[in-house]
């Protein structure tokens, strides 16, 4: 059984960018139904013990539209809080080096990002990910999907573009908010951990189910 990840920070730390109202409502409600629906869904099945990154992949392999929608949308939205911080810094090290080669500057890749983001029609995600051994790239994502369904891309921070993110705070201004997310809100310590990791075992994943957790130690009788 899938958990429900707690955040970070307290759910008024990413004001006024995101509203703890917007926060408590996105975190607590719509996460939480696909966490639920995932887990529903694989009540009584085999892959109740995966992982839910290999539930995702069993999913989409399968045509399984339902599950997949509803595992994947549990991964972005983790991601996607991970991808935040109220002590946002800027980019560094490799990075940020990465940053400059591919874009040529901060501002640069801001423009990219928003452009993407404000341009994606409908729901979705605008996703800043590594591709290969050292390039970077900009993408959005419709609905539940994600970047690394190619093996060769690691998503290193990402935005939700559906109107649930951030219509309470900004209305339809949707450049409006990714500008306040991109300057006051990415987690570049994350995504500089994610470059670091691209191609091994230590990129984030999400918690393991409850079956796998392993279980607290008991105490020895005296």
């Amino acid at each position: 059984m899938f958990i429900l990840p707690d955040l970070d920070y307290a759910p008024d730390a990413l004001a006024p960018i995101i509203s703890k109202r917007t926060l408590e409502i996105h975190h607590g409600r719509h996460h939480a139904a696909y966490v639920k629906t995932a887990n529903d869904l694989l009540a009584g099945t085999g892959g109740a013990s995966d992982s839910l990154e290999t539930v995702i992949a069993k999913a989409r392999d399968a045509g399984q539209a339902k599950l997949f929608n509803a595992a994947a949308q549990a991964w972005n939205h983790a991601f996607f809080w991970r991808s935040m911080t109220p002590r946002s810094e800027a980019p560094r090290g490799e990075l940020m080096e990465a940053i400059d080669t591919t874009f040529g500057g901060l501002e640069s890749l801001r423009s990219a990002l928003i452009g993407e983001g404000v341009a994606h029609f409908g729901s979705g995600w605008v996703w800043l990910a590594a591709e290969g051994a050292r390039g970077l790239k900009v993408m959005s994502t419709h609905d539940a999907e994600m970047p690394h369904a190619d093996p060769n891309v690691t998503p290193l921070l990402v935005c939700d573009l559906w109107e649930h993110a951030y219509y309470l705070d900004h209305q339809n201004d949707r450049r409006g908010f990714l500008a306040g997310w991109f300057d006051s809100l990415a987690n570049w310590g994350f995504a500089q951990a994610q470059f670091a990791a691209r191609g091994s075992s230590r990129l984030w994943r999400y918690p393991a189910p409850a079956a796998q957790l392993a279980p607290t130690p008991q105490a020895s009788p005296v």
